[in-house]
C-alpha cells in the first residue's frame, strides 16, 4: 500500500522559510517521480505545480518558485522535501505531494497533476504580510 504523509505546514511572515516532508511508504526509494503541488484557498480545483523530482534525482521547479524553493530527497528515509524561502502571501495555500512510479517524459509531465498516482492529505502553509 501506497501512502505519503506531508509535514512541516506552519503559519510564517513574509520573508520566513519553511520545510515541508513528504514522506513516502509502499514505493521503493529511487523507483518514482515525485511533485508538489499547491492550492489555493478558494480556488476550487486549481492545482498549481511547484517543483518535482524524477527518480534519477532531477529537478524541475515552477518559474513562481525558481531560487526560492528547494525540491531534494533522502534516500534513507525515503522523504522528499520542499525547503521554501523568501516566502510571501502569495505561497498560502494548502501543499500536497503526489508520485507515481516510471513516469515516461517525466521532464514534460512533471507539472500535470493527471501524471501521478498517489496523493498525501497535505499540509498547509500561511504567510502574513
Amino acid at each position: 500500500q501506497v501512502q505519503l504523509a506531508e509535514s512541516g505546514g506552519d503559519s510564517v511572515q513574509s520573508g520566513g522559510s519553511l520545510k515541508l516532508s513528504c514522506v513516502v511508504s509502499g514505493l521503493p526509494f529511487g523507483d518514482y517521480c515525485l511533485g508538489w503541488f499547491r492550492q489555493v484557498p478558494g480556488v476550487e480545483r486549481e492545482l498549481g505545480a511547484i517543483a518535482g523530482i524524477s527518480d534519477i534525482g532531477t529537478t524541475s521547479y515552477a518559474d513562481s518558485v525558481k531560487g526560492r524553493f528547494t525540491i531534494s530527497q533522502d534516500n534513507a528515509a525515503n522523504t522528499v522535501y520542499l525547503e521554501m524561502s523568501s516566502l510571501k502571501p502569495e505561497d498560502t495555500a494548502m501543499y500536497y505531494c503526489a508520485a507515481d512510479r516510471f513516469i515516461l517524459e517525466y521532464g514534460g509531465r512533471w507539472s500535470s497533476s493527471a501524471a501521478y498516482k498517489y496523493w498525501g492529505q497535505g499540509t498547509q502553509v500561511a504567510v502574513s504580510s
